[in-house]
């Protein structure tokens, strides 16, 4: 889906005449807009997260017309459109803050996230949970008693 809304202004984006802070500007509020859409509640792999550097590597090259041929480093492309990888912090920082709305309301939602299942669980492995990769080592106890302070929720990143 991002690739397809690159290519529809593609023109703007890569035309020379338009300032590269102003190309920067509008990628990030058009096309990340697209491909960040509901990423608070997704669960990610390390498989879903080099998909994701990977088209925001091939974002900045389309930006700066750098061709795949031409054999350019990442750190390279990074240091002339003056960014860093960003889009893997941007989701964090998207689920952290909707899990401390939720985590802070009585809603449904939060209901869901408490309850147990009733029954045993299956053989095997866990499953890689959407909580799974923002608890870093914390309990669910302590996550829910940060987020009712919300600047000890913000600054427990």
């Amino acid at each position: 889906m991002g690739k397809t809304a690159f290519m529809k202004v593609q023109d703007l984006l890569a035309a020379r005449r338009i300032p590269l802070k102003l190309r920067k500007r509008f990628a990030k509020c058009f096309i990340w807009s697209v491909v960040l859409y509901g990423s608070e509640t997704w669960t990610m792999r390390k498989k879903e997260e080099k998909f994701l550097e990977n088209f925001e590597m091939w974002l900045w090259r389309r930006i700066e017309n750098i061709k795949w041929s031409d054999k350019i480093r990442n750190e390279e492309v990074l240091k002339r459109v003056g960014e860093e990888r960003t889009i893997l912090k941007t989701i964090s920082k998207r689920k952290r803050s909707w899990l401390g709305h939720i985590l802070r309301r009585d809603c449904l939602q939060r209901k869901i996230m408490e309850g147990k299942i009733e029954g045993t669980r299956s053989r095997g492995r866990r499953k890689f949970g959407m909580l799974t990769d923002i608890m870093k080592g914390r309990t669910f106890e302590q996550m829910k008693e940060d987020a009712q302070d919300r600047e000890r929720w913000r600054n427990s990143r």
